[in-house]
């Protein structure tokens, strides 16, 4: 759950403050202890307002502040470093006419919650973010609910100016869930092919896969990577970390398939999980999930195994898990690394 607090350093802010908690049971309410009237839901402070602000703006995902847009900008300008670290800031006046998106709108998710607090307060909203204003798509955002992850956001700025000042845009996706979109603006079009992309217009790119894609096209592009690969594992007890990873490197290398999409890694339930199996988990920052054999059993696999079904009561692991937990679609045939691993991939499909 996001940590969210409000700062109050006015009777009336504190009122306010009150108001908000009624909406928002979870956030937290703080207010100079000079102002106390025993009010158990308000977290009372002694400190200077000035060190208490900087507090709770490094400890915080979303900071609201009720007095001036300009004491919070001089307050909180030293200490800021970066939009994909610095907390929402939010300010609301004392009259509550404006709730006011100050800091990290998109990633930080401010102007999202500006317009949630503004409707609770029946306040107007202010959000002067460019792709919000001309109501274009915002570059940083896209895919964020469905756990995208940009292979590289170098581009974003320069491609986030091209989307706001109506460049020709193009779009490629053939991966990933497909209703991240509304409406396309009038400068953005999709293409069903890469090969269509690169021979259209575009002067940037949107592109949505799993593949790896050329340098003289991600140079000009940002790349969302979805989480829709599945990577189904057969292996042995004493199968090692190492093994398990540079199994994966090798069969996504062959197969140009993108690391940053890997869903989860899936293979059979054995009464012991695979020490191996989970380190790599672990140290790749992907679940792992497990299955039981009499469900891998009833999967239809392209390469069963007599071998395999003597060992493990099923005639396929890797590939039968990663259809069975992608529900979709075996893109990797089983990959044989002597003497025991093997490696299937299956995409997701949205």
């Amino acid at each position: 759950m996001e940590k969210i607090s409000v700062l109050a350093i006015t009777k009336n802010g504190i009122n306010i403050g009150q108001s908000l908690k009624e909406f928002f049971p979870e956030w937290s309410i703080f207010a100079p202890s000079k102002f106390s009237n025993e009010n158990s839901s308000i977290e009372w402070y002694s400190e200077p307002t000035t060190e208490k602000i900087i507090d709770l703006f490094k400890n915080n995902d979303a900071l609201i502040c009720l007095f001036s847009l300009g004491a919070v900008i001089r307050l909180i300008a030293p200490h800021l470093k970066d939009k994909k670290t610095d907390p929402a800031v939010i300010v609301i006046d004392d009259k509550i006419n404006f709730v006011i998106s100050v800091l990290s709108g998109h990633i930080g998710g401010a102007n999202e919650l500006t317009e949630k607090i503004a409707e609770k307060l029946q306040a107007q909203a202010v959000i002067t973010t460019a792709a919000d204003v001309n109501k274009t798509i915002a570059v940083d955002l896209v895919g964020r609910d469905f756990g995208w992850k940009i292979e590289n956001d170098s581009n974003v700025t320069s491609i986030s100016a091209n989307m706001v000042n109506e460049e020709p845009i193009g779009i490629f996706q053939d991966s990933g869930e497909r209703n991240w979109y509304k409406q396309l603006p009038k400068n953005v079009s999709l293409y069903n092919t890469i090969e269509e992309l690169k021979l259209s217009n575009s002067k940037a790119n949107l592109i949505i896969s799993d593949k790896k894609i050329e340098d003289d096209l991600a140079c000009k592009s940002v790349i969302y990577r979805p989480p829709s690969l599945v990577i189904g594992i057969g292996l042995h007890w004493d199968t090692s970390k190492e093994t398990i990873k540079e199994g994966i490197c090798y069969c996504l290398e062959k197969f140009n398939l993108s690391s940053k999409s890997i869903a989860k890694l899936v293979s059979i339930k054995k009464p012991e999980d695979v020490q191996g199996l989970i380190d790599a988990g672990e140290e790749m920052n992907i679940p792992v999930e497990y299955v039981e054999r009499e469900d891998l059993a009833k999967v239809t696999a392209p390469n069963p195994s007599d071998t395999v079904k003597a060992f493990e009561g099923t005639s396929s692991v890797s590939e039968a898990a990663a259809i069975l937990v992608s529900n979709g679609k075996l893109i990797v045939e089983k990959q044989k690394f002597p003497p025991n691993l093997t490696i299937a991939i299956a995409r997701i499909e949205n």
